[in-house]
């Protein structure tokens, strides 16, 4: 057998930055969604395609939640959880999104290169990943990557949220067969 270069590349590209994030900021992401009334989850491009997945596993815990721009999404409230991952935290459509959910009185908690910056100000709760990204250079705490631009970050930010799930399954006291109820049947 001969190994995939490329692959292992990746693999130890995430290992590696997976060591650089701060577990109170996964933990403490957990504990909001725990107790939001609702969560609303939003982000953008191949950013959002890992947002929705996060979407789709605390459906199948049981979670009240929303991907934000789906025609059944309803207005966020005070009590509500904004979740948005942004890896320059400056798209202006989930910079608006934020701005929207804080005038509401919603908690907002962001997966980021940049807590720094817009979204990550407005948050709650940031958490950091590693990353490189066209949309902003400065202090992004890694200068480069195996992957074209911005891979590391989504693929990071999945797995944060699959661990936030696992984390999540345990405090709730769900199993997989609870889960796989609530697993689309209309395929």
């Amino acid at each position: 057998m001969t190994t995939c270069h490329s692959l292992m590349a990746i693999i130890e590209e995430l290992k590696s930055d997976a060591q650089l994030i701060e577990r109170q900021s996964v933990d403490r992401l957990a504990q909001l969604v725990h107790s939001a009334s609702r969560v609303f989850v939003a982000g953008a491009g191949r950013s959002g395609f890992a947002a929705r997945a996060f979407a789709n596993r605390l459906m199948h815990l049981g979670y009240s939640v929303f991907f934000v721009g789906e025609p059944t999404t309803p207005s966020i409230r005070q009590g509500d959880l904004l979740v948005i991952g942004s890896g320059s935290g400056e798209t202006a459509s989930l910079v608006s999104m934020a701005k929207k959910a804080k005038a509401e009185g919603a908690n907002i908690a962001t997966l980021t290169i940049y807590p720094d910056h817009s979204i990550g100000k407005m948050a709650s709760v940031s958490i950091r990943i590693p990353g490189v990204t066209k949309k902003s250079t400065e202090g992004s705490g890694k200068a480069s990557s195996v992957q074209p631009s911005g891979s590391s970050f989504e693929q990071l930010s999945w797995l944060i949220y699959d661990s936030i799930i696992v984390d999540l399954k345990a405090l709730s006291g769900q199993n997989d067969d609870q889960m796989y109820y609530r697993h689309a049947n209309l395929e």
